[in-house]
């Protein structure tokens, strides 16, 4: 018995060891990281031209692609009294657009996801007693995000709103009223696979899911067109893509100053993420137009005429 309790105790001492170990080593290579963008960082605020592609000033932090250099880029040509963001789909805030900003630049926010036990493992983190964010679970919807936004206690001209959610992106942002927020620079998930030539967008559902609307993964989102129009309803101008062509940055008009705004047809970018599924959930690394073939019979909004039809009619 007393072996036993014995080898517990150490088996629970060496578990503890070794989990601080690990978060030591992470920490020293988040530091290590951060600190070998600050030099980046310097060069984007020294360097007079303007960027005209997006692609020249990417890097990545904890950024999922090069959003972290984007961000840091717009931020140094666009003034921001408010340096507040809100970033929506940021599952357990390991790769998001938006900590970066938090750690970096000692900017505040709110971030939401739908699981619950990421936004757990959010509050957990050292991060979040460091500095001010709120992390909030909830499955956004067109009818609930208003409300969520006025608990929130954030309101009016803010630095960044960043929008993730696999699918109603378009229709989620089309709901947030500028008259709650008015978000300087918008970022945006895009659906590559829906082309560069439509505004098209997956027909609003409440409980929409990724991978339950289609076994692939692949259906979801919105084309860079419908959401490049709904910018422009807004009052904001497109200024690129990220090289992985999964997410469009907008910023506001009265405040674009001298970037470089581009055309849809200048700042799409087809992506070449391989994410896609079989039916029984394993990945299956499908690439250009056979991504579009496995989706090709479901159904799809032309937010331009207001026409629902199937996928493979909109882009014959």
């Amino acid at each position: 018995m007393f072996l036993e309790k014995f080898s517990k105790k150490i088996l629970r001492y060496l578990t503890m060891s070794i989990i601080a170990s690990e978060n030591s080593l992470m920490s020293e290579i988040e530091q290590n990281r951060i600190l070998t963008s600050q030099t980046m960082i310097s060069s984007l605020k020294k360097e007079e031209k303007v960027a005209e592609n997006l692609f020249e000033v990417e890097f990545k932090v904890f950024s999922q692609w090069g959003e972290d250099g984007i961000i840091q880029y717009l931020i140094s040509r666009i003034e921001i009294p408010n340096k507040v963001f809100i970033e929506f789909g940021v599952s357990d805030y390991l790769e998001s657009n938006t900590r970066f900003l938090l750690v970096n630049n000692n900017w505040s926010g709110l971030v939401m996801d739908g699981s619950e036990s990421n936004i757990c493992k959010i509050k957990q983190m050292e991060l979040y007693w460091r500095y001010t964010l709120q992390a909030v679970q909830a499955f956004i919807t067109v009818e609930n995000i208003a409300c969520l936004l006025k608990q929130s206690n954030i309101s009016g001209d803010i630095g960044i709103l960043s929008v993730d959610v696999d699918g109603n992106d378009y229709w989620v942002w089309q709901a947030i009223s500028e008259e709650i927020i008015s978000p300087r620079i918008v970022i945006v998930e895009y659906n590559s696979i829906f082309g560069k030539d439509r505004a098209l967008t997956v027909p609003y559902s409440a409980d929409f899911q990724r991978t339950q609307a289609h076994y692939s993964n692949l259906y979801y989102g919105a084309s860079l067109r419908a959401l490049c129009l709904l910018a422009k309803e807004k009052g904001y101008e497109f200024v690129g893509s990220n090289s992985a062509g999964n997410n469009a940055f907008f910023v506001r008009s009265d405040v674009v100053g001298k970037l470089n705004i581009v055309t849809v047809e200048q700042g799409y970018v087809e992506s070449r993420i391989r994410e896609s599924r079989n039916q029984q959930g394993q990945l299956t690394f499908l690439s250009g137009n056979d991504r579009f073939i496995a989706i090709q019979n479901l159904p799809i909004v032309d937010v331009e005429t207001g026409l629902t039809m199937v996928l493979k009619d909109c882009l014959a």
